[in-house]
């Protein structure tokens, strides 16, 4: 007995060490909300239950292990899910959120996989609704309003990528993608380049990303520069954003767009009331009749540290030849004509675990 007792000491001391040396989380979020779009037509009106509107609906496992000296192997393996009907989001993919693995130490990380690009994260971090409630890239893209459609960036996720991320310097963090496009003899073809910096000072957070995503026959690339960033007043967070977009296209086709956003969060009580105004010009002078605005105001409150209710009213006001806040093709609520308005409501709860 005296024997089994030591041999169950000896075995609980070697899982205490192990499990100090690494560890794995299992983690997720489940967003569903009722939410109406209005295109302005009878057909374009729709009622629906929609999943991952303020945060996409998700399982993960995230893990790392202390490999001596400071170094740590790390890794992510996220699907996406349509919790309103069970499916898988991103294309069906087992894990199209993030898949990854990679080392990180004083020097920083860089991680190896399906990761988001730098620009992404970088509009998600301005933008009031951090990309979600009035935008449906935040799932299953039920309405493809809101900062991630207007602030065209070259994609949310690359694969094949290396992504490098700097430690803290003085405030200032940094990040490098290179998305290899793994086409034959054209090492150009489906190729990304990304990079962004951001500065946190007390109150004020600024942040410049960049992004270079090449066509599929490397024949044409968009590239976009963005200048963002936010200033807390303590009774009001301001918002402000600029990024200039261009391709390689010829002709009435050729993107060159600009792009403005606007907004404020206001803490009040255990929530808060989040509005932005965004504005996309069109600078090709062979282009006519291409701008678009969307205003947008929500309101996020707490019911606890995992779970809050949401709610937000969104309109889309498009000029003749553009058709901003479009359905993606995984949606069920219609695709937005030309020169359409677009009005959004919507009403959510999220629990993350």
């Amino acid at each position: 007995m005296k024997k089994s007792l030591i041999a169950l000491s000896v075995l609980a001391a070697v899982a205490g060490t192990a499990q100090a040396q690494s560890s794995v989380t299992i983690y997720g979020v489940v967003d569903m909300a009722l939410q109406h779009q209005n295109t302005g037509d009878p057909a374009g009106s729709t009622l629906g239950l929609d999943s991952g509107i303020q945060s996409g609906s998700r399982l993960g496992f995230k893990g790392s292990e202390d490999l001596g000296g400071g170094l740590k192997a790390n890794f992510q393996l996220e699907m996406g899910i349509n919790a309103d009907t069970g499916s898988s989001a991103q294309g069906g993919r087992a894990f199209g959120r993030q898949a990854f693995v990679g080392l990180s130490g004083d020097f920083g990380g860089i991680n190896f996989g399906r990761q988001y690009t730098p620009a992404f994260v970088a509009i998600d971090s301005f933008d009031p609704f951090s990309t979600g409630i009035t935008s449906g890239t935040a799932g299953s893209g039920t309405s493809g309003l809101g900062a991630a459609a207007y602030f065209d960036h070259g994609g949310v996720r690359i694969n094949n990528s290396a992504v490098y991320n700097t430690t803290n310097l003085g405030g200032f963090v940094g990040t490098l993608a290179y998305g290899f496009g793994e086409v034959a003899g054209n090492t150009t073809a489906g190729r990304y380049i990304g990079f962004s910096g951001a500065y946190t000072a007390g109150p004020l957070f600024a942040e410049l990303a960049y992004s270079n995503a090449q066509n599929a026959t490397g024949t044409n690339a968009t590239k976009s520069y963005l200048l963002a960033g936010t200033y807390n007043f303590d009774v009001v967070t301001a918002h402000a954003a600029f990024s200039s977009i261009k391709d390689d296209g010829v002709g009435a086709a050729a993107l060159d767009r600009r792009v403005w956003l606007l907004g404020a969060t206001v803490p009040v009580g255990s929530g808060n009331i989040i509005a932005s105004y965004i504005r996309s010009t069109n600078q090709n002078s062979l282009l006519k009749a291409a701008n678009g605005t969307q205003l947008a105001l929500g309101y996020t409150y707490s019911l606890s540290k995992r779970t809050n209710l949401y709610t937000s009213i969104s309109r889309a006001s498009n000029d003749a030849n553009i058709n901003l806040g479009s359905a993606d093709s995984s949606a069920t609520f219609h695709p937005v004509p030309n020169g359409a308005d677009v009005r959004l409501v919507n009403v959510g709860i999220r629990h993350k675990f």
